[in-house]
């Protein structure tokens, strides 16, 4: 039987926050266990796949300049990743629009990389069940795997263990980034504290107050070295903090993206424009949890 061509196919790749970060240990392989809830953004990048006779990457959007196009990116690596495991060539016209900071603390290119395997998966027509399809996303990178759920989350492990979180209040963000691009391996080799216990909840908070208060209770270990690699992050969650509305201000994954809470849009929002018009050289955006 004929394969049917698809496409284009587009799938969405949300932001990625950590609404809380614990580092609880380290494995002997050098790797970082931790526990984190992850929740994903309704603003993010986008990828769109479609029939070619050879694997091509184009990257367009507002923060595409100097990103590579070639097995450097995720993108990349993720279509020959599942063309191997289909025993298939690697052939789509793969285009990635980048709205998102570039290593930002905020998944952008882990995010990238499940819509990949996802968008691939329905253009060439390949059949794999959700473990086969998260055991690849495991080899693209730690938090490729709850990229791919794509739903809040409690992650533990090296980001292999995904548990669905309670389900969670309507909350609005607001995401800044200052930037200043900052290297993960670079925050990790900066820490130098003990490591923190795993704090999940089993609580369903009725309100963003409540969840907030549940955050309060957590932290995220990689802010302070995450400060010292870039220390204008201690200049953005200042600002912040003192931000009308807001129910908490932290850092996400190891930065330099921070967030703040809302409990709606109309204070989201007017926080958001607030915050651009005092600091325009920031990244600013007011975006609605996804639930």
């Amino acid at each position: 039987m004929p394969i049917i061509q698809l496409g284009p196919i587009a799938v969405f790749a949300p932001a990625k926050i950590n609404l809380y970060l614990h580092v609880t240990g380290q494995r002997d392989d050098g790797f970082h266990l931790l526990d984190s809830l992850i929740v994903f953004a309704d603003y993010g990048d986008q990828v769109s796949v479609a029939p070619a006779d050879q694997l091509t990457l184009s990257i367009d959007g507002p923060f595409a300049a100097g990103l590579p196009n070639d097995i450097d990116n995720l993108v990349i690596q993720a279509a020959h990743l599942l063309a191997e495991r289909a025993g298939i060539e690697a052939k789509a016209e793969i285009t990635l629009t980048k709205n998102l900071p570039v290593a930002s603390g905020i998944g952008g290119g882990s995010a990238d990389a499940a819509a990949t395997l996802q968008a691939l998966t329905q253009l060439w027509q390949i059949n794999l069940d959700r473990e086969e399809l998260r055991d690849l996303a495991c080899k693209l990178g730690a938090d490729v795997p709850v990229c791919l759920a794509g739903k809040p989350s409690f992650v533990s492990g090296i980001g292999e263990i995904i548990t669905p979180a309670p389900t969670l209040p309507e909350t609005w963000l607001v995401l800044v980034n200052p930037g200043e691009p900052v290297a993960t391996p670079e925050v990790f080799a900066k820490r130098d504290s003990d490591f923190t216990d795993t704090t999940p909840f089993d609580g369903t908070p009725a309100t963003t107050a409540e969840l907030a208060a549940l955050l309060n209770e957590r932290t995220n270990d990689l802010a302070a070295p995450a400060t010292l690699v870039a220390p204008v992050i201690a200049e953005v969650l200042s600002v912040l903090h003192a931000t009308n509305g807001q129910l908490l201000s932290r850092l996400s994954g190891s930065g330099a993206t921070c967030f703040a809470l809302f409990s709606d849009e109309t204070s989201a929002q007017e926080a958001a424009k607030s915050l651009q018009s005092d600091h325009p050289s920031w990244w600013v955006q007011a975006a609605a949890v996804l639930v």
